[in-house]
């Protein structure tokens, strides 16, 4: 499968730059939410570029440094839990990926999103349920996002160890609700997400 076809596919349709928009942290019961917008050279070959999610951790630091040095332009921008509790997880999904778009010193005239929601942008959008692991630059944002998001993490654990942030990233694993049962909800925690928490 050609991973630049749906980059391809626009360029003939009359666009002229592409960028590929994916977020990380839209699960997590704890973090800010994370979104990068990439813009790839079409063709540009990046050897193990795929869906962050079926990466190792290793693997998308490794390539973190890659997309940067190859990619045209790129932004990784984020949406706060402040944001989160204020406007729900979508909407601040939404946010993070304009200001990611917003951010990028090449402006697109077009957008692939990963999923089938389309934030608001200032260019056009097409929206690509899998995107992640169909089109380059989509992978490529979402690599951006999730390492992005992912060190931000770890520097929250050195600020509140106890919660084990550098193990779970955030997420709801057994240990972090644990952690929430014993040391309660710290400010890096999204309440909305926790009313269902059996305590």
């Amino acid at each position: 499968m050609d991973t630049f076809e749906f980059e391809k596919q626009a360029l003939a349709d009359g666009y002229s730059v592409v960028c590929g928009v994916d977020e990380a942290g839209r699960g997590p019961l704890a973090g800010p939410v994370y979104a990068a917008a990439v813009i790839l050279p079409v063709g540009c070959e990046i050897e193990g570029l795929d869906d962050s999610k079926k990466l190792s951790e290793k693997k998308r630091e490794a390539l973190f440094d890659v997309i940067i040095e190859k990619a045209v332009a790129y932004c990784v921008a984020s949406a706060s839990v402040e944001e989160i509790e204020e406007v729900n997880i979508l909407n601040a999904t939404f946010i993070a990926m304009r200001r990611a778009v917003e951010g990028l010193n090449v402006k697109p005239d077009l957008a692939l999103v990963d999923g089938n929601r389309a934030p608001s942008l200032d260019c056009d959008v097409r929206t690509i349920v899998k995107g992640d692991s169909k089109s380059a630059s989509i992978s490529a944002a979402s690599i951006l996002a999730k390492v992005s998001r992912d060190r931000y993490m770890l520097e929250i654990d050195k600020l509140v160890p106890q919660y084990c942030f550098s193990q779970h990233k955030g997420y709801g694993t057994k240990l972090h609700y644990e952690k929430i049962r014993e040391f309660g909800v710290s400010e890096y925690h999204r309440p909305s997400f926790l009313k269902t928490m059996k305590w």
